[in-house]
């Protein structure tokens, strides 16, 4: 028995502060809160306690140290992307963020789920890192969002993919890439039903895929259990995304009143990923590119705030890298920047990422739940740039940062 002695805790029902933080960890799990500490006592000082962190949209396969953008994508091996998301997972971890949705790899793997061995190299606890939630491959049609060749100037034959690694058209080839993914350990679905901002042609917010297609992908993943979540920016094709059953719509910078009230009537998550706007640089992006940015990322910092108001559910995400591995608590400041209360983002954080994941074994510090905790210098509720100065990691009653 170890228990956990800090200022504060953060009980992210009620949106209060307790005081003081006692937790009691047994195992792997949290054995009581509040009452005499027993056992061996960490005594974190002034530091308030949190549930650990969730990231919905990842990609810690990509970016981190040594990557050379472009030419990474045809000079990095598997063997070589793995290695440099060791680290990747090592900095989410130590940032805080104990659970995580790893959103599509569009890279050539000749098939290999990387994410999946990720995870499972984590779980057996050979790495550090967070809990993984893998997509395995991005499923896109041909020339559309997460297709490499979108994003550059190569060649009809460099960096082709095949249908193992996402690229699928038409109604049988899209059943099938959702099948394989499943079959190799993929745990969500993600698609693209629509362009986006570094895509190099077509309109971002255009619909990609038909909606026999979606409607098939859908009934797939569904059938065995499995939610989708689909990058998408454009108003209509979010519609129709929504209409199709997909689960998630990750972005969304381009939704307008009426797509937001179709996903509000449907349940339908939205992972807004707003930090983009600001953070994302794209001064040495093509001019068409940056164009689409100057377009897209004043709505971005406008709609994530109609969404919230209008009742949509919200969990974080980051997308990293494109916001940098360990920098993903900027996305909870960036949200409280946009106008959405600090509780209620740390809530998208915690208990409603784990609702959307479909877990009820974390987002919260309560009895019988993983010891998955953070320590912060102070109360997120008054400062939420805390969460970026996270000072203690616990991860299934395991420390990894004690400072």
């Amino acid at each position: 028995m170890i228990t956990v002695r800090a200022a504060g805790l953060l009980d992210v029902d009620t949106g209060e502060i307790v005081r003081p933080g006692i937790l009691r960890i047994d195992g792997e799990r949290i054995a009581g809160v509040g009452g005499e500490p027993e056992g061996e006592i960490l005594d974190l000082g002034e530091l308030i306690l949190l549930p650990g962190l969730m990231d919905m949209e990842v990609n810690l396969l990509m970016g981190g140290r040594g990557e050379t953008g472009l030419a990474s994508s045809v000079q990095d091996d598997p063997p070589l992307r793995m290695l440099r998301a060791v680290g990747n997972a090592r900095r989410t971890l130590r940032a805080g963020f104990t659970t995580v949705r790893n959103l599509g790899l569009f890279v050539k793997t000749g098939g290999y789920l990387l994410d999946v061995a990720l995870g499972r190299a984590i779980d057996g606890g050979w790495i550090e890192g967070p809990r993984i939630v893998p997509a395995g491959h991005a499923i896109t049609p041909t020339g559309g969002h997460l297709d490499p060749t979108m994003f550059s100037a190569f060649a009809p034959d460099v960096l082709k993919l095949t249908l193992e690694e996402g690229i699928a058209n038409g109604v049988d080839e899209v059943r099938k890439a959702v099948r394989y993914q499943i079959k190799h350990g993929a745990q969500l679905i993600k698609i693209c039903v629509s362009g986006g901002v570094m895509s190099l042609t077509g309109a971002p917010g255009a619909q990609h895929y038909s909606d026999e297609e979606l409607r098939a992908i859908v009934d797939e993943a569904h059938r065995r259990g499995l939610k989708v979540a689909a990058h998408t920016h454009g108003a209509e094709a979010v519609e129709h995304a929504v209409e199709a059953g997909i689960d998630c719509i990750e972005h969304g910078f381009l939704i307008d009143d009426k797509a937001i009230k179709a996903m509000v009537a449907a349940g339908t998550w939205l992972v807004p990923t707003t930090r983009l706007a600001d953070a994302m640089d794209v001064s040495k992006a093509a001019p068409a590119l940056q164009a689409k940015a100057a377009e897209m990322f004043p709505k971005a910092r406008t709609s994530v705030l109609a969404a919230y108001q209008a009742g949509v559910k919200i969990a974080v995400g980051t997308d990293a890298p494109a916001i940098p591995h360990g920098r993903n608590a900027d996305e909870l400041v960036a949200l409280v920047e946009r106008g959405l209360p600090p509780l209620d983002v740390v809530r998208a954080a915690t208990v409603r990422a784990a609702e959307l994941i479909g877990v009820t074994d974390r987002g919260r510090l309560a009895e019988g739940l993983l010891a998955d905790v953070i320590g912060v210098p102070g109360d997120p509720l008054q400062d939420i740039t805390v969460t970026q100065r996270v000072q203690f990691v616990m991860k299934g009653g395991k420390v990894h940062v004690q400072s």
